[in-house]
């Protein structure tokens, strides 16, 4: 679309203060124009992820900014025009991304810019909304196992919430690293984590992980609190302890480092080049993204009130251009 004849304005979701899910509302603001070295993304999916609510509730992630502000860091889309000096993208070509994660890139709209290199092209073989799904929970899976663990062959990797938005992902790409792969997650779960790769699996409802295992190289943690304390047990001397949550006084890096164990606070960057190992393991058919729930962009308070309940499978997804 040319963009001097295209709209001014936009529909976004925002919220003048933080709060319940009932403070994101559905607006008309200005659309965003792509400067140099960027470009500006027709948003069709947004990916919807823990981060989003923290955001919300608490303005965990809103780095430099003050309500109002529109969520979202999940982009999946069309380029609808390019800044200047860009010649990664051109107009017409469909891109997912994470852009300018930790500072907000108010995905949660029918319109983004964003730097380039903070997207890639659109994995072949699935649609905007699986792809809207995986660039943050992806990413974070990556950069955890790969960049930061580096998990080699024959390794045994224990992922906490096997079953959610990192966990599944975190699965597929431990094994495909060729580990040996153990998740927690609810039995009802289990059986689709097998599908997805899991070697070994343990229901945290009625089984102890502390007590049951032994000799594991890597944790990937997604819950905090008790449980990183309780993973180290299960950890080897020189295995990795990666926690995606943010550290406070309960995280056990004494202890840790007493055991010859590393333990790190891992937080996502936005990542081209991950994003395209991303694409590779999907086209490869490594690797399959579960879509939970999707929601039109003007219910963004049940995708958020579906989503703090904690109990979903993969991910929840807006839906935003027609």
């Amino acid at each position: 679309m040319d963009q001097a004849t295209s709209p001014s304005t936009m529909r976004a979701v925002s919220q003048d203060a933080a709060g319940a899910p009932e403070v994101l509302k559905t607006v008309e603001t200005q659309r965003p124009v792509p400067g140099r070295g960027e470009i500006l993304v027709r948003v069709h999916a947004a990916g919807v992820n823990p981060a989003d609510w923290k955001t919300r509730e608490r303005g965990v992630f809103a780095t430099g900014a003050r309500p109002p502000f529109t969520l979202g860091f999940d982009v999946a889309g069309v380029v609808e025009a390019v800044g200047g000096g860009v010649t990664l993208f051109e107009v017409g070509d469909e891109v997912f991304g994470m852009p300018r994660f930790p500072h907000p890139a108010g995905a949660y709209a029918e319109y983004v810019a964003a730097p380039t290199r903070h997207f890639a092209p659109r994995p072949n073989g699935l649609n905007h909304i699986q792809a809207g799904a995986l660039p943050l929970a992806s990413l974070t899976a990556w950069q955890a196992l790969v960049d930061t663990a580096n998990v080699q062959p024959g390794q045994r990797v224990l992922i906490h919430a096997a079953a959610g938005g990192v966990g599944h992902l975190a699965v597929q790409i431990a094994k495909a690293r060729g580990a040996y792969v153990i998740g927690t997650a609810s039995a009802a779960k289990h059986e689709l984590l097998r599908s997805l790769g899991a070697d070994e699996l343990i229901d945290y409802r009625t089984q102890d992980f502390a007590e049951t295992l032994r000799d594991v190289d890597v944790v990937l943690d997604t819950l905090g609190g008790p449980n990183w304390a309780r993973s180290l047990q299960t950890l080897r001397p020189g295995g990795t302890l990666i926690s995606i949550l943010p550290l406070d006084d309960t995280f056990p890096a004494k202890e840790a480092e007493a055991a010859g164990i590393r333990a790190v606070f891992m937080l996502v960057e936005p990542d081209h080049a991950g994003l395209r190992e991303i694409t590779s393991l999907v086209e490869d058919g490594h690797l399959r993204v579960i879509v939970d729930a999707v929601f039109p962009l003007e219910e963004a308070v049940r995708a958020h009130t579906l989503g703090e309940i904690g109990r979903t499978t993969g991910k929840i997804v807006l839906s935003i251009a027609p």
